[in-house]
């Protein structure tokens, strides 16, 4: 508006410098104002749609009136007809001038003022419409992205689940050859663990506290198969414990510290899992004193990574480049550290 006003300006002053504050005087008040009543008018139309959607009963639009030629056209007409009687007599208040009325037809300075007004409107209300519809294609197209998102996530997740039960059936299987008064009692396990995984695997988010204890569930499945060889730690602060996060994330991990880490060792070991904030990201690790990735490689474990990959493309859906999933050798000891970082997204209070 400040540059069509200040072309408006520069055109009634004949494109005389000396004239040019005269024309701005009348040009900006005519324009401010045609454009200011014209937003009034299409907020009035989008108010008066809303309340006439609730005396029927319908729900509300999510863009109204406000949106488009159908509320521009009478706002514009509105704008048109109020603004330049009323921005001519803030341009007489600061030029000292006297115009005359916009009802003499006849006058060349009435012929002008309406003329550009009309112009110059049209050309705004073009300008504002086509923006908005810019707008709210952008809008649509980010909802899109978000459907599909969440359409991918729900197949990913359906892909895990079934992975993780036919782990956990195929452990029970090599356990009813080996135990068969342990395979019952796991397989009791496994019907309330699966209950709730398959309850909390519902939902698009839970608390890292119920993933927390989905773990330990399965860890107490899995301690029932290798008894004393698995020794379990499991850290999480009590800030984090109601940081949303999606559910089956640390699963894969644990399945994977176990079935390539911990199983192929003959004294077994101990898995970790732990929580921490750092800054504005939460890193979750789970760490094993297993016989390394090296060793896992080396003896030809049969493995597709299966699960690490949903968990790589699960997080990318949600977060893209602010996540990450690093499976490395441990620091400290013997072993393999998986390390999963991705945003905080619910404030906590530090330890």
């Amino acid at each position: 508006m400040v540059l069509l006003c200040s072309g408006i300006s520069l055109v009634v002053a004949g494109f005389r410098l000396d004239r040019l504050a005269v024309g701005a005087a009348y040009s900006f008040p005519i324009g401010f104002l045609c454009w200011g009543l014209n937003v009034l008018g299409r907020l009035g139309l989008a108010a008066a749609q809303d309340a006439l959607d609730r005396l029927r009963g319908r729900p509300l639009r999510t863009q109204g009136w406000g949106c488009g030629w159908g509320a521009a056209v009478p706002s514009t007409v509105f704008g048109l007809i109020v603004g330049p009687s009323l921005g001519l007599s803030v341009g007489d208040a600061i030029s000292g001038f006297r115009s005359p009325s916009l009802l003499d037809w006849g006058s060349r300075s009435t012929q002008v003022t309406l003329g550009v007004s009309i112009v110059a409107a049209l050309l705004a209300t073009w300008a504002i419409s086509s923006i908005e519809r810019l707008a709210a294609a952008r809008e649509a197209a980010q909802a899109a992205q978000r459907v599909a998102a969440e359409n991918q996530l729900r197949l990913l997740q359906s892909q895990l689940e079934p992975h993780m039960l036919f782990n956990t059936l195929a452990n029970l299987r090599v356990l009813i050859g080996l135990d068969a008064a342990a395979a019952q009692q796991m397989l009791d396990r496994l019907i309330a663990f699966l209950r709730a995984t398959l309850e909390a695997s519902r939902t698009s988010a839970h608390p890292l506290a119920t993933e927390f204890e989905r773990v330990s569930d399965y860890l107490a499945l899995m301690a029932i198969r290798m008894g004393p060889r698995l020794q379990v730690r499991l850290e999480l602060p009590p800030a984090l414990a109601q940081q949303p996060v999606p559910p089956l994330l640390l699963q894969p991990l644990v399945e994977n510290a176990i079935r390539h880490g911990l199983e192929p060792h003959v004294q077994g070991g101990r898995l970790e899992v732990s929580a921490r904030a750092e800054g504005d990201t939460l890193v979750l690790e789970v760490r094993d004193t297993g016989v390394g990735l090296d060793a896992a490689a080396a003896s030809g474990t049969p493995g597709t990574r299966f699960g690490l990959a949903q968990v790589r493309e699960r997080l990318a859906t949600l977060h893209g480049a602010r996540t990450g999933l690093v499976l490395e050798p441990a620091a400290d000891g013997p072993g393999t550290r998986a390390v999963l970082r991705l945003p905080l997204t619910a404030p906590h209070t530090p330890a």
